[in-house]
């Protein structure tokens, strides 16, 4: 009876010594994406390319002390009050250490000013493009692994005009992104010498455009370049275009760089249609990324997919190199990325990034879509390509330059 009383007791001590170490805990980040709203049939690869970028960390040994890095997904619905009800949920009840997303760019905008700056929480958007963010006072706390659409813009009236297009009229969605990247795109094609002969701002959601179209044809462009989303005014007003014959060639942005239009009007129809849109430049960190997406049932041309797996896996590389503390996660992302004589670290090398951090050397992550050598703002440059639409969906037309 006396040896049974013993074992019990030293179990019972056992076991509250094994409860008194405290169990591991999940490190969470925000996945913020556009699941429903104008790019809802874009989120969802740019979802799935941030969870192979986590997926990379937890099968490599996982964060800091062996933790698991989850998302915590949130739906910023592509507009400012869902991007910061998203980002305040996440951050002030999920207790994430850092943000991905969002997805466009007033609601990053909105979820920074009103949330992820207050609190000193880094935010990396893998698609905001709006010329607005890179002005935001935000104590260094905000970065992108996609250009801004000043970038865009300039770049996409450089090529239209190279390519031989003449007059056009432009339509952009009355946001921060129609507005950016519009606007970027007037004053670099005045520049060069070409006309526009429309310029106009359009509401979203419309059951109809053709008021729109109209006066936009009234001044006598055969192109109409439209920066609006694909998945929603955009295909609306893309629609009526070619029903009501206003224009002979349409130009996108990367918004309209969607399956929507191909699916509803049907590859035939859309002939004389090209969008711009980022992509990675040829690298051994792209092939990488393509390889290991592709292997998931990915699609690597999928628009912003190499973007968004940079940006989760730049958070998961600043959150080791931070030692899990939020206050220092921003600081470590530029230690991380574009570290002068770091060793280089590719796509899926967690392992690697892990073991050199914890010794105490300096790591540069070579991103998919390039090597993210982010500037004072928080802004990197980037490669664009000019696409048209193909029997098999979207195919490179030419680099834009």
């Amino acid at each position: 009876m006396t040896h049974k009383l013993l074992a019990l007791a030293g179990s019972l001590l056992a076991a509250t010594a094994l409860a008194s170490v405290p169990a591991k805990a999940d490190v969470k980040i925000g996945l913020l994406g556009g699941i429903s709203g104008p790019i809802a049939a874009m989120a969802p690869a740019m979802v799935d390319s941030a969870q192979l970028a986590i997926s990379a960390v937890n099968e490599q040994g996982g964060i800091l002390a062996g933790e698991k890095l989850v998302p915590v997904i949130g739906d910023s619905a592509c507009n400012p009050q869902n991007g910061t009800d998203a980002a305040t949920k996440a951050v002030n009840i999920d207790g994430v250490v850092g943000v991905v997303g969002p997805h466009c760019s007033g609601a990053v905008i909105a979820a920074a000013n009103s949330v992820t700056i207050p609190a000193g929480i880094a935010l990396i958007t893998p698609s905001g493009t709006s010329p607005e963010i890179t002005g935001l006072k935000d104590n260094d706390t905000v970065f992108r692994t996609v250009p801004s659409d000043d970038f865009q813009g300039r770049a996409l009236a450089r090529t239209l005009k190279a390519q031989g297009y003449g007059k056009v009229a432009v339509a952009y969605l009355n946001n921060d992104y129609g507005s950016g990247l519009a606007n970027a795109f007037k004053a670099e094609y005045e520049a060069i010498g070409g006309e526009i002969a429309g310029f106009a701002a359009h509401e979203g959601e419309k059951a109809s455009y053709r008021s729109n179209l109209a006066e936009l044809a009234q001044g006598g462009a055969d192109t109409l370049v439209i920066f609006d989303y694909g998945d929603g005014s955009g295909l609306t007003m893309l629609r009526e275009a070619l029903e009501n014959g206003f224009f002979e060639k349409f130009v996108g942005g990367d918004g309209m760089k969607s399956d929507a239009p191909i699916r509803e009007l049907g590859a035939d129809n859309l002939a004389t249609f090209v969008a711009s849109s980022p992509v990675g430049e040829k690298s051994a960190a792209l092939e990488a990324f393509n390889a290991a997406f592709k292997a998931k049932g990915g699609d690597p041309d999928a628009i912003f997919v190499t973007t968004s797996y940079d940006a989760a896996f730049l958070m998961a590389l600043a959150i080791e190199k931070a030692g899990g503390d939020k206050s220092k996660v921003a600081a470590a992302i530029r230690q991380v990325a574009g570290a002068e004589g770091g060793e280089p670290i590719l796509p899926g090398e967690w392992k690697k990034a892990k073991e050199l951090i914890a010794a105490g050397k300096a790591i540069d992550y070579q991103g998919a879509a390039g090597e993210h050598s982010f500037d004072e703002a928080g802004d990197v440059p980037g490669a664009y390509s000019l696409f048209k639409v193909g029997a098999n969906g979207f195919e490179v037309l030419t680099e834009m330059k």
